[in-house]
């Protein structure tokens, strides 16, 4: 199978080493030179340091750096069977390169976006045969994170989308079906593990590092809200999230804050910059957080809760079966547990509790219990049996 990437960046050279892992001939395109001179030096040390810790023999690195091809002009894509594309979360300049991709390449080649949230309608409607197009959604890094979403718009054929999904099924990784609807899966239901985070925060309830601290202790996730945005930069997470609200219709559940708006403004943008939610200046200590149990607890379930209420509706609106949705948050952002699994290990009644709880606080339309929720508490009804196998 021969596969192009279009972009030579941290993700599209990432997915080209995925699909040259596998077996695949590769060509990966850019217009900037030095982009594609850093990809192939990037690669040679990511061989070298996997051959060094035995994790591949030489022979097996020589044979994946040797599989991808760089190169400059879209009409070398000719022969691909699968082209990905990983640039700019610009709309109008990806249109474009499908537009001129289409004339190098042939009718049976399927053409999909690496984009994280954008609409695949829209983008496919930029192809003179847009049943071919589809979404294809790695996460960074895209050689270590298993997950992978499958995004159809409603012009992509019912064959296109299984030979997608197989392709990268066989590439190693565990693919998700999502609906094309703004942030897909993840980046849909992840928000309130920043925007809540970020609100209790500009409540002066707790500091970042005290929030950071309750999700990780008494939560269980890796990295808290603001060490994760600092690690994926704020300029990233700020713009995700303004896609996905004006892409919502303005939904007001889905706001950005000022407090990331005004850091992104000041080109704090985390670890990349030096500085963030946090100071990474030399010698600089990271703050202490406060680890009163209580407050701890408070925020951890405040959280957590919104994340479960965010996953309730996705199910609700069939962005995505319940199996595809706990996948997708713990292959996807690593959460500690399926949130609609932990949904129903907490008990559907005391989520409905904590949301009308908050609602009738504040009375905002991110307080909002989902009617999924609701109605299955009525019902005593659960997301899973409990002799079921759940992600956690």
């Amino acid at each position: 199978m021969k596969v192009g990437v279009i972009g030579a960046g941290t993700m599209g050279s990432g997915i080209a080493q995925v699909a040259s892992t596998a077996g695949c001939e590769v060509v990966l395109f850019d217009t900037n030179r030095a982009a594609i001179e850093k990809s192939g030096t990037k690669l040679t040390k990511i061989m070298a340091r996997l051959v060094e810790k035995g994790k591949y023999d030489a022979s097996k690195a020589k044979g994946i750096q040797d599989r991808i091809s760089y190169i400059t002009s879209l009409a070398d894509f000719k022969g691909c069977d699968l082209v990905i594309e990983a640039i700019i979360e610009n709309p109008e300049i990806k249109k474009k390169v499908f537009s001129e991709l289409e004339s190098h390449v042939s009718k049976e080649c399927i053409i999909a976006s690496n984009t994280s949230s954008l609409s695949i309608a829209s983008l496919a409607a930029a192809c003179n045969n847009p049943e071919r197009f589809i979404g294809i959604h790695f996460f960074n890094p895209a050689p270590l994170m298993k997950l992978v979403e499958i995004i159809p718009a409603i012009q992509t054929s019912d064959d296109v989308c299984r030979k997608a999904k197989q392709t990268i099924d066989d590439w190693g990784k565990l693919t998700v079906l999502a609906k094309d609807t703004p942030g897909f899966i993840v980046n849909r239901v992840a928000r309130p593990f920043y925007s809540e985070a970020i609100r209790i925060y500009e409540e002066g309830i707790a500091d970042f590092a005290t929030i950071d601290w309750a999700m990780t202790e008494i939560a269980g996730f890796r990295m808290g809200p603001f060490t994760l945005m600092d690690f994926i930069g704020n300029d990233v997470n700020y713009t995700v999230t303004e896609t996905v609200f004006k892409a919502f219709f303005y939904d007001p559940r889905y706001k950005p804050s000022f407090t990331q708006k005004r850091l992104a403004e000041a080109g704090f943008d985390g670890r990349k910059a030096g500085k963030g939610y946090y100071d990474y200046s030399e010698g600089t200590t990271k703050p202490e957080p406060n680890k009163d149990p209580m407050l701890g607890s408070m925020i951890a379930n405040r959280i957590v809760t919104r994340l479960m209420n965010e996953a309730a509706d996705a199910l609700h609106f069939n962005v995505a079966t319940k199996e595809d949705i706990d996948l997708a948050m713990t292959k996807g952002v690593n959460y500690p547990k399926g949130l609609l699994a932990w949904a129903d290990e907490t008990g559907i009644d005391e989520i409905v509790a904590r949301m009308d709880t908050l609602f009738e606080e504040y009375r905002e339309a991110q307080y909002r219990c989902s009617p999924l929720l609701r109605k299955m508490a009525r019902n005593g009804e659960r997301f899973f049996n409990e002799s079921a196998t759940t992600v956690s």
